[in-house]
C-alpha cells in the first residue's frame, strides 16, 4: 500500500505566508497518481478468423442502418432507439451524471453571496451598566465570500475530475445500452421471422396431415388399410395439431417480447412477411479487425476505462486529505445601529476571516480513507481488465460461430433436400404397395425435423452477425453520440478521451 504522501517543508530561509500562498496558488500542486492505462491481457490476433470478409469497413464504422437492408426492420430499430425505457432511463441517468459534475466543478470558483441581517438583543437590568434593563439593535448589508477553500493540494481538482470520469462512464454506459437495444431488436425480429416460418411449416404439416388421415380412414373403410395403420396416422395428426398450437403461441411471445423492446406497440405492416427470414440483413461478413480495436470501440470497456480513471482521481483526493486546507470568508457592506442610518457616511464594514486546518490526529481515519481508495482503484483496475477479457471472448465466440455456420447451413440445405427427395419415393412406394405406411410417417418426421432444423439453423447464421456486429462495438457514431447528448441534456456535454 502506498503510504500517505509528507508534507512539504521549506528549507532554513522561512518566507512570508502571502509568498508561500501565491507560490502554491500559481504552483496549483496535484496529488494523483499518474494514470497508466493497465496493458490488455488478451491475444494480439484472433483465435479464428472467418473465411470470407467481402465488406472492407470494420463494424465502427458501419451504420446499422446499412446492416439491416429490410426497411422494417430500420424502421422498428428507430422506433426502439425513439421508445424503449431502458434507453431514456439511460439518456437521464447521462443527464444526472453532468449535473453532479457541474456541481463539484463548482466548488473550484468562489461562491458570491448577498447578506442581510437584522439583530436584536435585549440586556438585562442585572448586567446593564445604567442599572436599567435595554434593547440593542443593529443592522447590516454586505456582499461576501463564505468559506471557499482554496485548492492548493489539488483535492477539489481530484474530486471534479472522478465527478467528470463518472460523468463518461455513465455516457459510455448509454453508449452500451443503445447498441445492446439495436442487436435485441434485431435478435428479437429474427427470431419473429424464424418462428412465423416454423408457425406456417407447422400449419403446412397440420393440413398434410389431414389429408394423410382422412386417405387412411377411408382406405380403413374398404378395407385397404388396418387399423393399426389408422391409429398411427390419427397419432401424427394430432401431434401436428399440438404443434400448431405451440407455435402460435411462441409467436404471441415473439411479438411480446418485440414490442417491450420497442417500448410500443408493433404496427402490423412492420411485422416479418412470409419467407423474410434471410432477406433482413444487407452486409454477409465483418471484418474483426484486430483485438486492440476493442480498447476504442467496445463502450463496456470504455465505461470500466472511464471508472478506473475516477478510482485514481480518487487517490489523489485522498492524499490531499493530509495536508492542511485554508478556507477564506470574506465580505464588504453596510452596518449601523439604526436602519435609516444604513447607508450613511461612515457606515461601510468588511471582515476577512481566513481558516487554516490542519490535521494531526484522526485515529488512522485518513489513512483508512486512502487505503481504501488504493483498494477501488485495483479493484476497477481489475474490473477493466475482466472486461476487455469479456469482450474478446465475446468477438471469439462470435467469429468462431462465423467460420462453421456458412458451412452447417448447406449441409442442412442437402439434408432437407434429400429427405424431400427420400419422402417423395416412399410416398411414391406405398402408392404402388411395395412400402409399408410406417416407412411413409418414418419419411415424414424426417423430413419435418430437416425443415425445422432449416429454419433455426438460417436463424443462427442470421443471428451470429448480429452479435459479431455488437460485439465488435457496432452501430455506434459521433453523430448518434451528438445527437444522444443533445437529447438528454440539452447541450453537449464534457468529454475526454481515456488515457491521453
Amino acid at each position: 500500500m502506498t503510504s500517505p504522501p509528507e508534507p512539504v517543508r521549506h528549507g532554513h530561509r522561512r518566507q512570508p505566508l502571502s509568498v508561500a500562498l501565491l507560490l502554491a496558488l500559481l504552483a496549483g500542486c496535484s496529488l494523483m497518481p499518474d494514470y497508466q492505462r493497465p496493458a490488455a491481457p488478451i491475444a494480439e490476433q484472433w483465435p479464428t478468423l472467418p473465411a470470407s470478409a467481402s465488406d472492407s469497413r470494420a463494424a465502427v464504422d458501419l451504420p446499422w442502418q446499412t446492416l439491416f437492408s429490410a426497411p422494417k426492420l430500420r424502421q422498428l430499430v428507430q422506433l426502439a432507439l425513439d421508445n424503449n425505457r431502458d434507453l431514456r432511463i439511460a439518456a437521464l441517468n447521462i443527464e444526472k451524471a453532468r449535473a453532479q459534475y457541474r456541481i463539484q466543478r463548482a466548488e473550484l470558483i468562489p461562491q458570491v453571496g448577498l447578506t442581510a441581517n437584522d439583530t436584536a438583543q435585549r440586556t438585562p437590568a442585572s448586567l446593564s451598566t445604567s442599572g436599567s434593563a435595554y434593547v440593542s439593535r443593529s443592522y447590516s448589508l454586505g456582499v461576501g465570500i463564505s468559506a471557499y477553500e482554496l485548492d492548493l493540494f489539488g483535492r477539489l481538482r481530484s474530486l471534479k475530475e472522478e465527478a467528470l470520469q463518472s460523468y463518461l462512464a455513465t455516457a459510455a454506459t448509454q453508449r452500451a445500452t443503445h447498441i445492446s437495444l439495436i442487436a435485441e431488436v434485431a435478435g428479437s425480429y429474427l427470431t419473429l421471422a424464424a418462428d412465423q416460418d416454423l408457425q406456417r411449416l407447422t400449419h403446412d404439416t397440420l393440413r398434410s396431415r389431414q389429408k394423410s388421415y382422412a386417405l387412411q380412414l377411408t382406405r380403413a373403410q374398404v378395407g385397404n388399410a388396418s387399423q393399426l395403420d389408422l391409429r398411427q396416422a390419427e397419432g401424427e395428426l394430432e401431434s401436428a395439431r399440438a404443434d400448431v398450437l405451440s407455435a402460435d403461441k411462441q409467436v404471441a411471445l415473439d411479438r411480446n417480447a418485440l414490442e417491450l423492446l420497442v417500448g410500443a406497440p408493433v404496427p402490423a405492416e412492420l411485422l416479418p412477411g412470409s419467407g423474410a427470414l434471410g432477406k433482413l440483413l444487407g452486409v454477409h461478413e465483418i471484418p474483426p479487425g484486430l483485438p486492440s480495436d476493442l480498447l476504442r470501440n467496445r463502450p463496456d470497456i470504455l465505461a470500466a476505462e472511464h471508472t478506473l480513471i475516477g478510482a485514481n482521481a480518487d487517490i489523489g483526493a485522498a492524499r490531499a486529505a493530509f495536508f492542511p486546507s485554508i478556507s477564506l470568508t470574506t465580505s464588504a457592506g453596510r452596518a449601523s445601529g439604526e436602519l435609516s442610518a444604513l447607508f450613511d457616511h461612515g457606515g461601510s464594514s468588511w471582515s476577512f476571516v481566513p481558516q487554516i486546518t490542519l490535521p494531526i490526529f484522526s485515529a488512522g481515519r485518513l489513512s483508512a480513507q486512502l487505503a481504501v481508495s488504493e483498494a477501488n482503484r485495483d479493484i476497477a483496475v481489475a474490473q477493466y481488465e475482466q472486461a476487455i477479457q469479456s469482450a474478446f471472448r465475446e468477438v471469439a465466440d462470435a467469429l468462431a460461430q462465423r467460420s462453421v455456420i456458412d458451412a452447417q447451413l448447406s449441409a442442412q440445405r442437402r439434408r432437407t433436400q434429400a429427405a424431400q427427395a427420400a419422402f417423395d419415393l416412399v410416398q411414391l412406394r406405398y402408392a404402388n404397395g411395395v412400402a409399408s405406411y410406417l416407412e411413409v410417417l418414418d419419411a415424414q418426421r424426417t423430413l419435418y425435423a430437416a425443415q425445422q432444423t432449416l429454419i433455426q439453423t438460417e436463424l443462427a447464421q442470421q443471428s451470429s452477425l448480429v452479435t459479431l456486429y455488437k460485439a465488435l462495438g457496432g452501430g455506434w457514431s459521433e453523430a448518434t453520440d451528438g445527437q444522444l447528448a443533445h437529447a438528454a441534456t440539452g447541450t453537449g456535454g464534457p468529454r475526454t478521451t481515456p488515457g491521453a
